[in-house]
């Protein structure tokens, strides 16, 4: 059994989009099933910020095709967050940023994220929603008073849209360093989620990102036991991984 949480970070849900970011849903329904399967928990993000051994699911950029899989993950009875950019919300627009320009042409449908209606539908189904910043940008090249704007703004559209505390964070592109640590516990948050980061700090709490490409065999790796420790270790050596998400 696992001794610390295994938070799983994913993105788009498609089948017709052949990017990195973009996993069949019968491929990640399936994924989570056989973690279950294998003794893994289910917990909710409180569990997780609170280092409990159990099995969440996160969806960066609030997709609107994740939709696609929540209900087959509510009956697997395991609880999901979903980290939205407030300024995407508005008007559902697709979710275009400077390193998917190319990557989405010609699938513009497939990339249109949660409006605030659709977000408001999952939160009353007990999903939980949390801000993924205004914009989406790189936080740490940021100066104070954006910084803070950028994360502050979010959380307060959020709530405000929603009608529930917005308690949650993930940091865009995973990257987060002091800083923007110490911003986002500033502004209210009572924690947020990274990448690769080591253990202890409810400001940095890990996960493990899923892309197409991963097979069976790097999936277990990346979710077992064993591995996730090998990151950490690697996070405080400095040691650069392999990262593919936005």
């Amino acid at each position: 059994m696992p001794s610390r949480p295994l938070v799983l970070c994913y993105h788009a849900v498609s089948d017709s989009w052949p990017d990195e970011l973009a996993i069949p849903p019968a491929v990640l329904v399936g994924q989570v099933r056989k973690l279950i399967e294998k003794g893994a928990r289910p917990g909710n993000a409180d569990d997780a910020l609170a280092a409990r051994p159990v099995l969440h699911v996160t969806f960066d950029d609030a997709y609107r095709n994740i939709g696609s899989v929540l209900d087959d993950l509510r009956r697997l009875g395991v609880p999901v967050t979903i980290f939205a950019c407030s300024a995407f919300a508005d008007d559902g627009r697709p979710f275009v940023v400077p390193e998917l320009t190319e990557r989405v042409l010609g699938f513009e449908a497939e990339v249109q994220t949660m409006a605030w209606d659709e977000l408001r539908a999952w939160a009353g189904m007990g999903v939980e929603v949390g801000s993924h910043t205004v914009s989406h940008p790189h936080l740490a090249s940021l100066g104070d008073s954006e910084l803070v704007s950028e994360l502050a703004a979010s959380k307060e559209r959020l709530e405000d849209e929603l009608g529930r505390a917005c308690r949650f964070l993930a940091y865009p592109y995973g990257e987060h360093d002091a800083r923007v640590r110490r911003a986002a516990r500033s502004v209210g948050y009572e924690g947020a989620f990274a990448l690769r980061a080591a253990d202890g700090d409810a400001f940095a709490i890990p996960r493990v990102d899923l892309y197409r490409s991963d097979g069976r065999l790097r999936v277990g790796l990346k979710t077992s036991a064993a591995y996730r420790p090998l990151q950490t270790l690697r996070v405080a050596l400095g040691t650069k991984t392999r990262a593919g998400g936005a």
